[in-house]
């Protein structure tokens, strides 16, 4: 007798026998019990997980006769009597299965459909099995659609399909449908086990583990890797010859690489990478044994009791303590760098050189790397100093006295003095003020002088002002500062600043005309930046942050932390920060800048609230950015060929295009 291949020697002949479809086996079962049945059945599901299986079952459980021939429907067929037995053997005349992917015209559907008007010859019920109704065509649908609607009492329809979307949905109306799900890897390989210990083949745990998950959920996929695993390993099924066989990797190799990755040695990370090419290891299946392993890593550090240790994966050990290395942002970075680096692998000239690229993109955001980008190390703040001068002047019918000049408001764009409005800053901690003569420049002067641009009162006199009429904004004048700290210089000329309470100063904008120009647009999109409050902690937060950034202490979400804070308040050995999203207060970046900060010198522990932020290093940042945008664009329209070339030949400067540089 010829060789039957374990697929189909042991294919379920009974709901019993059937593997990880219980809810199908259930609702079956019990219709067949109290015979409420459908007249036409709907299995889908991916390739072998047992469509046609249930099928055949379900035609054994309608036609059986019994041990004595006088059984009925029943949901325990007995296998023995002729039905059973011709069923299994693919030759009962009332059992017809249709390939509707050879067999897809109008043509072929109302042959089948011409049987439909004949009882059944043996049993008491004749069913018409379509697999992969799906390739059907539309007129074939169409022809069967009255059938499968009213069809006749002896008559049993059963339809199988891999791509349910591509069923048209009036047939989908007339079935009752069962979607069967993909088996666990688990129950395949106690599967695998039960029917290899038939056999009598020798197989060890992690080779089963290997072909159950290299099945991807299809039964009769396992069992014919299981087959040729038999036929490779000479009668034994062992992991070596089971991963040469699939051309999976070791995971040693991919512990390996983990662990250099978490230790942000990047040399290990491209000699293993070199072995795998040697090897001829599948730079694929690499990243989908990492996507694995960081799978079962993320789950060991963020819910310690949920995976027991495995006795039977020898290598489970290892793998807690490299997740004991790794903190648990860089675990979730690096699943996803694996997940979307697989669909990188094809657009590579070669899968080798993209697969050390995507296990090198992880160390650009370790701290303390060597080849972290350099770029990284200068902050916005060290590329830009400058300081603004708000020309003031008194407001019609005020004291004539004039109003100190308010030197270096770094964070008046913040609120927006290019735009229709400047409302008030309310909680300026410190100012620089110089009583000396202040430049003022407006394009409305000749034409109105009574206009002012900006004043500044004591908050006792705040005076509050609607808004301006569309085209209008106020100017500020902005002139290079010499190095240092910006709110501290005047030009080359320090300035000794004074404080003043939150509420000691009220700022109080009156628009002046201006010429509608693409300056216009520009103030427009500032005003939908945040407002920056500058505070004493916050000056004292954003120096810590750039000290620790300088030195690259922190990086990847720490260093996002840290900028998007705001530093509430300190104490001796505890500072409260505040952020604005949730995301940012994980316990890994919280402790990770805590051991930051102990390492420049504030041993303190961090407590983190979720709350509105107003100053924050990344708010101050954003500021000079901006800061600088507005004084190179204003060079650049007060420049006299670019104010001829528009006023004579309608020149407009494309907005964005100029870069401070």
């Amino acid at each position: 007798m010829s060789y039957l291949v374990l697929a189909r020697k042991y294919r379920p002949r009974n709901f019993t026998e059937m593997v990880g479809q219980d809810h199908v086996v259930q609702a079956l079962t019990n219709a067949l019990t109290t015979q409420r049945l459908h007249h036409a059945y709907l299995f889908t599901g991916t390739r072998g997980v047992g469509k046609t299986t249930v099928s055949r079952i379900l035609a054994k459980s309608l036609n059986c006769q019994g041990v004595d021939g006088q059984g009925g429907i029943t949901a325990t067929p007995c296998g023995v009597c002729q039905a059973c037995t011709d069923i299994d053997a693919g030759r009962f005349v009332d059992y017809t299965e249709l390939d509707a992917a050879s067999n897809r015209g109008v043509d072929e559907v109302q042959a089948l459909l011409e049987q439909a008007v004949y009882k059944p010859v043996q049993g008491r019920f004749k069913v018409f099995m379509i697999d992969e109704v799906h390739m059907l065509t539309g007129h074939a649908f169409n022809a069967m659609l009255k059938t499968l609607e009213e069809p006749p009492e002896y008559l049993k329809f059963v339809l199988a399909t891999t791509d349910p979307q591509k069923v048209p949905v009036t047939v989908l109306s007339r079935c009752l449908q069962f979607n069967l799900r993909p088996i666990a890897p688990e129950t395949i390989r106690e599967h695998l086990l039960t029917v290899l210990q038939a056999e009598s083949v020798a197989a060890d745990v992690p080779s089963l583990r290997l072909l159950a998950r290299a099945a991807h959920g299809s039964m009769r996929d396992a069992l014919s890797l299981a087959d040729q695993a038999i036929s490779f390993g000479a009668g034994q099924i062992e992991e070596a010859t089971v991963r040469q066989m699939l051309g999976s990797v070791d995971r040693s190799y991919v512990l390996r690489l983990l662990e250099a990755l978490a230790k942000g040695d990047g040399k290990t990370v491209v000699e293993t990478s070199e072995t795998l090419r040697l090897n001829g290891l599948s730079a694929a299946s690499t990243l989908e044994e990492m996507s694995m392993v960081l799978q079962r890593m993320a789950v060991l550090q963020l819910v310690p009791g949920a995976i027991d240790a495995d006795e039977s994966d020898p290598q489970a050990v290892d793998v807690a303590r490299v997740a004991a290395l790794m903190p648990a942002d860089e675990t979730q970075l690096l699943y996803s760098m694996c997940l979307h680096g697989r669909a990188e692998l094809g657009l590579a000239p070669d899968e080798y050189a993209a697969l050390t690229m995507v296990l090198l993109r992880l160390l650009a955001f370790k701290p303390g790397a060597g080849n972290a980008p350099v770029a990284e190390k200068k902050t916005v703040i060290d590329a830009a100093r400058v300081s603004a001068t708000v020309a003031m002047r008194p407001i019609a019918g005020a004291s004539s006295t004039r109003e100190p000049a308010i030197e270096n408001l770094s964070v008046l764009k913040e609120k927006k003095a290019l735009a229709p409005v400047v409302y008030a800053q309310e909680a300026i901690k410190k100012v620089a003020v110089s009583d000396q003569k202040t430049d003022v420049k407006t394009e409305s002067e000749s034409e109105s002088e009574s206009e002012p641009d900006l004043v500044a009162e004591q908050a006792t006199q705040p005076k509050t002002l609607p808004s301006p009429p569309a085209g209008q904004h106020l100017h500020v004048v902005q002139r290079p500062a010499a190095p240092g700290n910006p709110l501290e210089f005047e030009g080359n000329k320090p300035l000794a600043p004074v404080e003043y309470a939150p509420e000691a100063i009220k700022i109080v904008a009156i628009p002046v005309r201006v010429q509608a120009d693409s300056r216009a647009e520009a103030a427009a999109g500032q005003a939908a930046a945040a407002a920056l409050v500058p505070t004493e902690e916050g000056a004292f937060w954003h120096d810590t942050v750039r000290q620790l950034m300088a030195q690259d202490m922190i990086t990847a979400m720490v260093r996002e932390l840290a900028l998007q804070s705001q530093l509430v308040a300190r104490d001796t050995d505890q500072w409260l920060l505040r952020v604005e999203r949730e995301s940012l207060n994980q316990p890994g970046s919280r402790d990770r800048l805590a051991s930051a900060l102990q390492a420049a010198g504030h041993a303190v522990r961090l407590v983190v609230e979720i709350g509105r932020v107003t100053d924050s290093p990344a708010r101050r940042i954003a500021a000079l950015v901006a800061e600088r945008q507005l004084a190179a664009e204003k060079i650049i329209f007060d420049d006299p060929f670019v104010q001829r070339m528009m006023r004579d030949f309608g020149a407009k400067i494309v907005p964005g295009s100029i870069n401070p540089g």
